[in-house]
């Protein structure tokens, strides 16, 4: 982020720039340093704090008349590279990659070999090059990391690349003007560069920031939406989402299925185990949910031992799903830790094909169809019957409803029919 070669002082006040930007630096890392006492959760904070400490620290003594002689004209340069390397590890930080401390030191390391070598002596244009490029490197690879930051929206990610693209793009332009403009022009675009140097400390500062804002909003709302115990949605959650993924299914004029799940006798389980091993059961299934279905179902855990899932597939597929997750759990629950548990669960499905989602609905039919598969001896899927007909309606205001709020009699294979029901269906 700073410059690699002095400015003309005929073309501008230096002295003044140099106070300016060490002022503005400095004032940066501390507001950056204050921000991460007050989060240290975050410590990609403390990572931009240092970067821009050590950077004011490098235009100091850049600016200085005079460096003792024994620490040589190259020491400012590779402080400003190793703040550039710290900055674009904090941004490795926050977004949950690894640290790579020693690329930190890599510019400075190059820098300092090379610059022994008799053609790149202090003031040369191969010097000019080689810092622009270090400082360029390391701004591009600043912008490839928030590139690959997925949770930002599009415009979000857009501007934090672009940003820092532009810097490294106006960064290796003197280079081009170096050899293409006389001395004059070069040194008013020398000016501009100065300038925008000091501008993009201030906006790379403003970026952070806002990176960490939208990381505390993101806490906040997957605290709200979130279930502590399974780390699935929890209602609030499932409904919100499941409700968007219904509309635009609705839209698009394709099916919506949604599955109900409840844990088989889970109050024995608590009574004879623990409620410490029926948590563990709990966490067992979800973790079998989250491994059956695709990353763009939404799962929510209802309460208790209650859970949901709403895919967009049409009935015949979203049952194989929901047999692959009663078999699957089968499976895993045989035991739960050192304890034979033997947990099962029971799942009922319905599917919307209607132009408005209706949710609330769909999980009426869907938990009469659960109903159903515990009625018929649990551990079963039971299928709900496509949405009611207005004769299906009118029979179940004649007759009343087989249990409070239960839709149309499910089909499960192997249950019993609902014998009032279908001789109403029959007059």
């Amino acid at each position: 982020m700073l410059a690699t070669t002095r400015l003309n002082p005929h073309a501008l006040d230096f002295a003044t720039l140099s106070v300016v930007a060490i002022c503005v630096v400095a004032l940066l890392g501390l507001f950056l340093l204050f921000a991460w006492l007050q989060q240290r959760s975050v410590r990609a904070l403390a990572w931009w704090a240092s970067a821009y400490l050590i950077g004011a620290s490098a235009i100091a003594m850049w600016s200085a008349p005079e460096l003792p002689y024994h620490l040589g004209p190259e020491l400012p340069q590779a402080l400003a590279f190793i703040a550039c390397g710290m900055f674009w590890n904090g941004v490795r930080l926050f977004q949950g990659r690894r640290l790579l401390p020693l690329g930190a030191f890599v510019g400075a390391a190059v820098w300092l070999l090379l610059c022994q070598l008799p053609g790149l002596s202090e003031g040369s244009t191969a010097r000019t090059i080689l810092g622009a490029l270090v400082v360029a490197g390391y701004t591009f690879v600043i912008a490839f990391e928030l590139g690959r930051e997925r949770r930002k929206s599009r415009y979000s990610r857009t501007a934090a690349i672009l940003v820092p693209s532009l810097h490294a793009a106006i960064f290796l332009m003197p280079l081009v003007m170096q050899s293409a403009l006389a001395d004059a022009s070069a040194s008013v675009w020398l000016t501009v560069f100065a300038l925008e140097t000091v501008i993009y400390a201030v906006g790379a500062a403003f970026i952070a920031l806002a990176m960490v804002n939208d990381y505390n909003v993101r806490v906040y709302r997957s605290a709200a939406y979130t279930d502590p115990l399974t780390g699935l949605f929890n209602r609030r959650g499932f409904l919100e989402n499941g409700t968007i993924l219904s509309d635009h299914q609705c839209e698009a004029g394709k099916p919506v299925t949604l599955m109900m799940f409840d844990l088989d006798h889970f109050k024995s389980i608590n009574d004879r185990f623990g409620h410490s091993v029926g948590d563990e059961t709990l966490c067992l299934f979800s973790e079998v949910v989250r491994t059956k279905v695709r990353a763009s179902d939404i799962i929510g855990r209802l309460g208790g031992e209650e859970f949901a899932v709403i895919v967009p597939e049409p009935m015949e597929i979203a049952t194989k799903i929901a047999e692959r997750l009663r078999t699957g759990f089968e499976a895993a629950g045989v035991t739960v830790g050192p304890h034979a548990v033997g947990a099962t669960v029971s799942i009922g499905l319905a599917t919307s094909h209607g132009p408005v989602a209706d949710i609330d609905a769909l999980m009426i039919r869907a938990d009469a169809a659960l109903y159903e598969a515990k009625h018929a001896g649990r551990n079963r899927v039971c299928v709900a019957e496509d949405e009611p007909t207005s004769e299906w309606a009118a029979a179940r205001a004649r007759f009343g409803p087989l249990t409070t709020s239960r839709s149309q009699p499910p089909r499960c294979e192997g249950a019993a029919h609902q014998v009032k029901y279908a001789n109403a269906m029959s007059r």
